[in-house]
Parts: C-alpha cells; structure tokens; sequence
C-alpha cells in the first residue's frame, strides 16, 4: 500500500494542481505549451492522496480554468456542451483507479504491471466517458453512429493516451528516485554499553 505523511500528500497535492494549470486549456500541444496533463493529474491524485478533498478541488479547477481559457484566453468553446458534465465521471474513473493502484502499491518493480494496466482500463474508460458522451450527448453531431465514433475514437485517443503515458512515465521516475533517495531505517541490534 503506498502510504505518504500528510505534508507529502499536500505537497504532491498543490504540485498536481499546478500541473493541473500549467498544462489545461490548450487543446494541442506546441512548443509553447506542453500537453494536457489532465488524466494522468486525477490518477496520480487517487494514487497518492488519500485524502477526498482533492477530486473535487481538481474538479473545480479543471473548470475555472477552462472558464478562462475561452473566456480570457480566446480558446474555442465548442467543447463546452450539455455533455461537459460528464468529464466527472471520466476524471473519477482516472481517481479511482489511482486509488486502486494505491491499494496494491508495493515498493518493487512488479508494481509496474497494476500501475499499467490499471492506467490503461482507467484511460479506455475515461476515453469511452468523455469523446463518447461528447459525441452522442453534445448535439453537436447530426445523427451519430457507432462506426463514426470509432473513427472519432481512433483518430483522438491516440494522442490522449500518449499524453496520460508521458505524465505516468515521467511521475514513475520520479518516485523511483524519491523511493532509492529515501534513507531506510536500520534497527541496531549491537549491545549497549
């Protein structure tokens, strides 16, 4: 089980928030602008903040941010439909799978496996919610079919699952490193004098 003092939880928390900022409200990225970090922000919050008080905190960031982007920073509100509700369900896919990987979390390569295929039923998931619910749900699409939104679907996720790969590969290294750094107790059984 991956467990974290409450200060490294905080930590981890206003860093993933500023990830969050960093990287929302571009909708492709470019040399100056990295990715959207979205999916890999609300799986890595269920993974390392135990915590509830940050879903529903990145939620609301998620969506003041957008609320900037198209109204302050001239990013096209197409997006923004009756089916914008349902990123909650997507991102709480993302959240609970993190939380599940924290369940079964061991400090051990082996723990790359879950990590993966975890991400990656969480990401189908997420994927399926949010360009399925925006593709049949957003009125934005006359007449929609299930073979349109494979198309939809192999044209987009694509680019979606890199992005969530990338965050995942750089926040394993990361914790790979903080994880070999950490000093590791050592009772001392030699007698006293």
């Amino acid at each position: 089980m991956l467990k974290l003092s409450n200060r490294n939880q905080l930590l981890i928390g206003l860093f993933l928030m500023a990830l969050l900022a960093v990287t929302r409200g571009q909708h492709f990225a470019s040399i100056e602008s990295l990715p959207s970090a979205s999916w890999a922000v609300f799986f890595l919050a269920g993974a390392y903040i135990t915590r509830g008080w940050i879903f529903p905190v990145l939620l609301a960031e998620a969506v003041l941010l957008d609320y900037a982007a198209i109204t302050y920073g001239g990013v096209s509100s197409f997006c923004v439909s009756p089916a914008y509700s349902l990123l909650i369900l997507a991102y709480g896919a993302l959240w609970f799978a993190g939380k599940i990987f924290s369940s079964v979390y061991k400090p051990q390569w082996s723990a790359l496996l879950p990590l993966v295929l975890l991400a990656f039923a969480a990401g189908i998931v997420a994927e399926i919610i949010s360009s399925g619910g925006f593709y049949y749900f957003s009125g934005r699409f006359t007449d929609p079919t299930l073979a349109e939104f494979g198309g939809r679907l192999t044209k987009y996720a694509p680019s979606m699952f890199s992005n969530f790969a990338f965050y995942l590969g750089c926040a394993t290294v990361v914790h790979v490193i903080a994880v070999s750094l950490r000093p590791i107790a050592v009772e001392d059984h030699s007698p006293r004098v």
